[in-house]
């Protein structure tokens, strides 16, 4: 009996490919906004995260996802350190989105694909919000208050943004590129 593996030519291409295009619109097609608990930005890179699970499954969106956000992270001195954080934070996103899509099959593809996007990004806001109200009180030496007050008024705003084109352009590409690329043999039927 043959084993299946997971890492297939095919697969670490599609990873590959799809984490090369989330580097490239999260480090490139952003708005950078200050803060005094460190960078946050407005940015399209999570609706392609989202979008790989979607399409290729949780764990191919989600290496794509963890490594892409990983990468800009090591690009850029002030996000180095938590590339690690970066890159689990961003591979859950994509991996829940992923499950939700491929392997809970309730209610039609149309409902299951705006159901799993909400919840691979709402999964993001939650972990990204407690990073940061975590950094804030541990590492930076704010009080509990403080950290909390700056995450919710200048943090968690943008990430809901965020969350809000990540959910919308997610599922509107895959409802428009789902059958081109499965006629195209590039998803499976």
């Amino acid at each position: 009996m043959e084993k299946k593996t997971f890492f297939t030519v095919r697969n670490l291409a599609l990873i590959g490919v799809l984490a090369a295009i989330v580097f490239v619109l999260t480090k490139f097609i952003s708005i950078p906004i200050p803060s005094p608990l460190g960078k946050t930005a407005l940015s399209v890179g999570n609706a392609m995260c989202v979008l790989s699970a979607l399409l290729f499954g949780p764990a191919v969106g989600g290496l794509a996802a963890g490594i892409g956000n990983a990468l800009v992270d090591l690009t850029d001195p002030a996000w180095a350190p938590e590339f690690w954080i970066t890159f689990i934070n961003k591979f859950l996103m994509a991996f829940i989105a992923g499950v939700i899509m491929h392997k809970v099959h309730v209610g039609s593809e149309r409902v299951r694909v705006w159901v799993a996007s909400l919840c691979g990004a709402l999964t993001y806001c939650v972990l990204y919000v407690a990073k940061n109200i975590l950094e804030g009180a541990l590492v930076r030496g704010f009080t509990w208050e403080v950290a909390i007050m700056e995450t919710l008024t200048v943090k968690l705003p943008v990430t809901l943004v965020n969350a809000v084109i990540a959910v919308v352009c997610a599922a509107l590409l895959y409802l428009a590129l789902r059958q081109p690329l499965r006629k195209a043999h590039v998803l499976s039927a």
